[in-house]
């Protein structure tokens, strides 16, 4: 509270200096440790994208890469390298989750429970005003960490996406890579102040927050393949696969007839002669249902604009919130 009271009243005193004054400087102090944790993940993990990128490629190119296409490279060492992808992924892909238990979730609450939130009524600055700092500086934050490491990611995905990890709907690539990893970020750490605003207790919302954005990353894993109509091409039974699948993710699979009938997959499998139990029902393509490389842009704005629009919505709960409710 004395931070707070100190800060509004030398506000005027900082003018024209070219520093940091009332509530930025307050956000800076308040927030410094959040703002040095972001500006050092931001740094070290770009740091380690570059690193790892070249040295994948140069491993790559040692190894015959591209004249040598990836199923012809020596398999324990696209092992080593999807390994060494995958487990930067895994580490990026926490930071959703992060942002919202260590950022969202005290940002109000921790106010609200040492008392500061209530000092705002008795200062010149209005309530409106001191939201508007403490939303924008701590999205903010979101903004610029998962907007630099997802740019970096997707940079380094796109060079070696031949090799590793080339199911781009995994969430490995489909959720650390822009725009979805920004909005995910945004979100979970607006899900995390819409907590904190409504449970005033900064554990609690932290605890509250931690389990209902894990149980809704989780959820998501079920719904990427929902975000747009996948296709479908037949091509012969047994035959090669299209050049239309190459890069392409297999969403469903089923066998057919040449006038465009489909059974499941496994029909005749089980049967004592399955090449006259095919025969019978005229089934002569495999079909398959995929979703094409060139839609994985439209799939991933659909389903950060799903996110950035529950974010919004958060924001606007949080602001009635605080407005209405005693300090």
């Amino acid at each position: 509270m004395s931070v707070f009271a100190r800060t509004l009243a030398q506000e005027a005193s900082f003018g024209g200096r070219g520093r940091l004054r009332g509530l930025a400087w307050l956000m800076v102090r308040q927030h410094r440790a959040a703002l040095i944790a972001c500006a050092a993940a931001t740094l070290i993990g770009a740091l380690w994208i570059i690193h790892e990128r070249a040295t994948m490629l140069d491993a790559l190119h040692g190894a015959g890469w591209p004249a040598k296409s990836s199923e012809d490279l020596d398999g324990a060492t696209v092992q080593r390298l999807d390994n060494s992808f995958n487990g930067f992924a895994r580490y990026l892909g926490y930071l959703p989750l992060v942002f919202g238990v260590f950022i969202g979730a005290p940002l109000l609450s921790a106010d609200h429970e040492h008392g500061t939130a209530r000092l705002v009524a008795t200062q010149s600055v209005s309530r409106l005003r001191w939201l508007a700092w403490k939303l924008g500086f701590a999205l903010g934050l979101v903004v610029v960490t998962t907007g630099v490491l997802g740019a970096l990611f997707g940079w380094w995905w796109r060079a070696v996406r031949h090799v590793v990890s080339s199911n781009w709907l995994d969430g490995t690539v489909f959720d650390n890579t822009l725009p979805v990893l920004m909005a995910l970020g945004l979100f979970t750490t607006t899900l995390g102040i819409a907590i904190g605003a409504l449970a005033r207790r900064a554990v609690t919302a932290m605890a509250v927050t931690f389990f209902t954005s894990a149980a809704f990353l989780l959820v998501c894993d079920h719904f990427r393949t929902r975000l747009a109509t996948p296709r479908r091409v037949a091509f012969p039974f047994e035959g090669a696969q299209p050049a239309v699948l190459n890069d392409a993710v297999q969403v469903d699979q089923w066998i057919g007839t040449a006038s465009g009938k489909v059974y499941g997959w496994g029909t005749c499998v089980s049967d004592a002669a399955p090449e006259a139990c095919r025969a019978r029902l005229g089934i002569v393509n495999s079909v398959w249902d995929y979703f094409g490389y060139d839609q994985m842009a439209t799939l991933q704005w659909t389903a950060a604009g799903l996110l950035l629009g529950g974010s919004v919505l958060l924001v606007a709960l949080v602001v009635w919130r605080t407005r209405r409710q005693a300090l």
